[in-house]
């Protein structure tokens, strides 16, 4: 018990201390678990051998729950209209990756079968490592962190007739390898092979290992589409808190169990549960029980992946084992970057696609751990795998790093389908189509003033045609565009783009063109707020600041305040904070932010304390009603 709870505070302190301190120095939370593995386990010795071994396999759950989470997040229509991604994309970087590597095997001497194996293992990439780092960078729903994703969801479900087809790389009959990597008898192999685990189609021929299969998969899609509405609403019927978290865990750990049992991936039943989920009302329930131990739980995988570099066969070859490493991750990048030219990724996104999945997949660990047991690869060279595994998956935090430099140095991805000739102006122009612009396109063109409306999604141009919104397609960022749509003649321009780099780019260059522009721009935040005023725009509105001040003055009338006190304090409080965000907007300094930047806080208590003493005035006043 005593070495338990001290390995655990290990893990706990090398996490809570190296994380934070990877992520202020831009390397991402992952980087952050690996190097807390590396240093508590290969460099100080404290965790290591079958124990942490043995944890591992319990970290996997993190993989597993990670997987849930994201089917909840895609409902069945949504995968149907991924299948060119996942059986073109998917497929082909499998397939050719798989060939690549094995005819590299080859080419240094070994069996065919030994040669196909190890090309399966290094076509799979870290569904755990790259799909944290992209959602920690923004990046997942980019058209690379798309066909990022396809791909990890296509080997995920590939691990499954990877698993069925390893044993037939077997040796003979006749002989096998034996730990120090020689060949022994087929008795002596079969001793070892006598010990099975738990299975439900262990021993059955082919037909009934098939019916057993499609059985636990039926049974996993009826569970979700009937029971699990019925058992949350008697769950609900306890009130606690407690109870919910038990039933998320229960079924994604009883899924997991029964994938098991048939011979499948727990990662891959445990998806396509939260696919059949992802329409049920307890949708949001579920996922804010897992998300914390998904959490946990891969950071603790990640923490014992890299406390597993085994740093003493690394030093006795370095230069081989280095070599593999890279050969590994260069040919995976060609192979992707081929495919992304091919599947005509734009740059940015091509190259995110080649680097984010260079590296090989902690699926590798479970098939290189399979393919000894069944004889397929010798001790000694599993055991190189296992690390050149590590490695590679090690770098690959680097790798994001590396794409975020190559980034910066390209210009801006122009939309792949060319603009279109804008035929007509308007007195207003509408940068961005979507729930922000949507709206004030409406509005405005109700009240008798015409718009041009741009934007560079053409799904997006095509919807609103359908309702007989006319707008045109193309880049509003582009000047050239800009000058189509009007500019030169325009009235008001509205910015309402989703990426806050093109809104400042088009607020400067439409401030440039015509210093007597009306510009309203859209903001996310504050910080966004101040930027946009020194760009040159007129005036800022915040995404939720007007629905925020509602739900305020809700607040207000429910807490005492009669709707002309809480419409009078609704007031107040927005006549201030204009005059408070254009006071700060001068004091901002994006090189001196707000917490560091004394006179900005000191502004900032100021306006505090102005807003609470207006505030108190008018609720002081005498209303008509007294």
């Amino acid at each position: 018990m005593e070495s338990f709870l001290l390995e655990a505070t290990m893990f706990l302190l090398a996490a809570v201390l190296a994380v934070p301190l990877a992520v202020r120095f831009g390397l991402g939370s992952v980087l952050g678990y690996l190097i807390a593995g590396i240093v508590i386990g290969p460099i100080f010795g404290f965790i290591g051998g079958a124990e942490t071994t043995d944890l591992q396999h319990f970290a996997e759950f993190g993989v597993v729950m990670m997987l849930f989470l994201i089917g909840l997040e895609l409902e069945p229509r949504a995968l149907w209209d991924m299948r060119h991604k996942l059986l073109g994309l998917g497929g082909l970087q499998i397939t050719l990756t798989t060939m690549a590597i094995a005819g590299g095997m080859l080419f240094l001497g070994y069996v065919w079968s030994i040669s196909l194996a190890v090309g399966l293992i290094f076509a799979l990439s870290s569904t755990a490592i790259v799909l944290q780092t992209l959602a920690e960078k923004g990046l997942m729903q980019t058209s690379g962190g798309r066909s990022t994703f396809a791909v990890l969801l296509t080997q995920d479900i590939a691990v499954i007739p990877m698993l069925a087809l390893l044993p037939l790389l077997a040796l003979p009959a006749t002989a096998s390898f034996a730990p120090d990597g020689s060949v022994k008898r087929a008795s002596d192999a079969a001793h070892d092979a006598g010990h099975h685990s738990l299975s439900l189609v262990e021993g059955l021929p082919g037909w009934g290992v098939t019916l057993v299969t499609i059985g636990a998969i039926a049974a996993v899609v009826l569970a979700g589409t009937y029971l699990i509405r019925p058992l949350f609403k008697f769950i609900a019927g306890a009130h606690l808190r407690e109870i919910y978290t038990a039933t998320a865990l229960l079924i994604v750990i009883g899924i997991a169990v029964l994938m098991t049992l048939v011979g499948l991936s727990p990662a891959l039943g445990t998806f396509l549960a939260g696919v059949v989920l992802a329409n049920s009302e307890f949708r949001h329930e579920l996922e804010s029980d897992i998300e914390p131990f998904k959490g946990l739980l891969l950071g603790l995988f990640f923490i014992t992946v890299g406390a597993q570099i085994d740093f003493n066969t690394l030093l006795k070859d370095p230069v081989n084992i280095l070599g593999l490493t890279m050969a590994v991750i260069a040919i995976k990048m060609l192979v992707l970057y081929g495919l992304g030219l091919a599947f005509k990724l734009k740059s940015r996104n091509r190259w995110l696609f080649a680097l984010g999945l260079a590296q090989a997949g902690e699926f590798g660990f479970v098939l290189i751990s399979f393919a000894v047991q069944q004889h397929v690869l010798p001790t000694p060279l599993s055991e190189t795998l296992l690390l050149v595994v590590a490695l590679s998956m090690l770098i690959t935090p680097l790798m994001f790093i590396l794409y975020e430099v190559v980034s910066k140095r390209m210009k801006e991805d122009h939309p792949e389908t060319a603009a279109e000739e804008i035929d007509e102006t308007g007195q207003v122009i509408i940068a961005g189509i979507g729930r922000f612009g949507q709206i004030v396109n409406r509005l405005v063109r109700a009240s008798g003033f015409s718009t041009v409306v741009l934007d560079h999604n053409m799904e997006t141009i095509q919807a609103m045609r359908s309702f007989g919104v006319k707008s045109f397609l193309g880049d509003p960022t582009r000047p050239e565009l800009l000058h189509a749509a009007g500019l030169d003649e325009a009235r008001v321009l509205v910015v309402a783009l989703d990426d806050p780099k093109a809104t400042i780019k088009l607020v400067e260059h439409a401030r440039r063109e015509r210093p007597d522009l009306h510009i309203v721009a859209r903001a996310r935040d504050r910080v966004e707020v101040f930027k946009l005023y020194q760009a040159g725009a007129n005036d800022i509105v915040r995404e939720m600041f007007d629905s925020s001040l509602r739900a305020g003055r809700y607040v207000l009338e429910n807490v005492g305040l009669t709707e002309y006190e809480a419409s009078q304090a609704e007031q107040t409080f927005y006549h201030h904070d204009r005059h408070a965000v254009r006071e700060l907007a001068k004091l901002w300094d994006p090189k001196n932010p707000g917490a560091q930047n004394a006179e900005y806080r000191a502004r900032v208590k100021e306006l505090e304390e102005d807003l609470q003493t207006l505030l108190t005035a008018q609720l002081e006043k005498p209303t008509a009603a007294e």
